[in-house]
Parts: C-alpha cells; sequence; structure tokens
C-alpha cells in the first residue's frame, strides 16, 4: 500500500472487512452512510482513493464495479500498531504501556491478558 488510510477512509476498510464478499458502492454506502452522512458520491471517491493507494480493488460487472479489501485487517492494523510506536514512543512499547497503566486505561483483565503474553513470549 503506498500510502496511510485516514479515519475517514478507515470506515470503508472496516465496511470491506466486515463483508463476506465484494460490494458495490451503493452496498457501501448503505453501510456507511448512516454514521458518516455521506452520499453515494462521497462513497465512490472514497473507493477510488483507496483504489489508488492499493487498500482496495475492484472489478468491473456490467455497469457496476465490486470492491474488496486488497490489504488483510491484520496487516494494516499491525503496521499502524508499529508506526504508532515508532513515532510517539521511540519505538519501545514499555514506554506505551506505562502511560496507558498511568492514565488507568488498562483495566485488570487488559493487565492480566498482557501477563500473559510476556509468559508466552518467554517461552
Amino acid at each position: 500500500m503506498d500510502k496511510r488510510v485516514s479515519e475517514a477512509e478507515l470506515d470503508i476498510m472496516e465496511t470491506l472487512w466486515s463483508s463476506t464478499g465484494a460490494m458495490t458502492a451503493n452496498e457501501v454506502a448503505d453501510k456507511v452512510a448512516p454514521k458518516r452522512g455521506w452520499s453515494l458520491p462521497t462513497v465512490k471517491t472514497m473507493l477510488s482513493r483507496l483504489s489508488q493507494k492499493g487498500a482496495v480493488r475492484y472489478e468491473a460487472e456490467g455497469r457496476r464495479y465490486l470492491y474488496t479489501a486488497a490489504i488483510e485487517r491484520t496487516a494494516y492494523v499491525g503496521g499502524e500498531s508499529r508506526r504508532l510506536v515508532e513515532r510517539l514512543f521511540g519505538g519501545k512499547l514499555s514506554p506505551m504501556i506505562a502511560r496507558l497503566a498511568e492514565d488507568d486505561a488498562l483495566t485488570p483483565d487488559d493487565i492480566a491478558e498482557i501477563e500473559a503474553l510476556l509468559k508466552e513470549l518467554k517461552q
């Protein structure tokens, strides 16, 4: 993927990721419009931008296009997570977790999951 996905474009991507198959622009608009208040032309513009970025692919079916995500959600989340840690915490995860702990953003369940993950990684 050439460029990062904006927050608005991420709504389109989440819609495509949650779909079991290809979607038309109308179907994407039906899912996204209530939340964002976008018109069909706006959704088509966003799909076009995402296609240019390499995040979405499409194929013609008659007079309409069918859209699918060209990248997996897990790959996107992984890349964004790495960029966040690099940009805000100098590439180190522990300062981020410390910041979350200081702000009481970690629940006891979160802490237990982190501890379990660390035990698993040590083995």
